[in-house]
């Protein structure tokens, strides 16, 4: 008798998870971050922050530019080493300035890329969950890294530029 209740229950297990299907969506996260009005707008306002490191540096780019020149007339003039030792000094602690402003902005703005972006990207996160939820999804894959994409996995990118308020 016990031996017919576990075959029975071994011949119906299969079939009892076969009736549970589950839902799947995908989804491709890059194409709605890049449409998001959000990134256009930090977008705009790191170009504004590079233009003003840019502009900033172009004094310091045309003083280095300038040293260059006299240090390598000097040079072809074959000056005394008295004199070019000098001039090849203040040329290379120009340079050091120079590439150390130009590695405090390059932290700066991508320090600022990260405290802009952050929030948009939780908003995107947050819009994806909200979906994954309200649609009973067993999950939300990310359809950049799908290799195949069968009948039981839906696109859901629709939903989700939805629910940011994307057309």
């Amino acid at each position: 008798m016990f031996k017919k209740i576990l075959l029975a229950v071994l011949v119906a297990a299969p079939l009892c998870l076969q009736a549970q299907t589950l839902k799947f969506g995908a989804v491709n996260p890059t194409e709605i971050f890049n449409v998001m009005p959000d990134v256009a707008t930090a977008n705009n306002t790191l170009k504004s922050v590079q233009d003003k490191y840019e502009a900033q540096a172009k004094p310091l780019q045309e003083e280095l530019q300038k040293k260059q020149t006299e240090l390598e007339s000097l040079m072809k003039s074959k000056a005394p080493d008295s004199t070019i030792e000098p001039k090849q000094k203040e040329f290379e602690d120009l340079y050091t300035r120079y590439q150390n402003f130009m590695q405090q902005a390059q932290k700066d703005i991508q320090q600022q890329h990260d405290t802009l972006m952050a929030p948009i990207q939780q908003k995107l996160v947050n819009a994806i969950q909200a979906v994954g939820a309200e649609g009973g999804y067993a999950g939300i894959l990310d359809a950049n890294f799908l290799l195949y994409k069968g009948n039981n996995i839906e696109d859901v990118s629709a939903k989700v530029k939805a629910k940011l308020g994307i057309k």
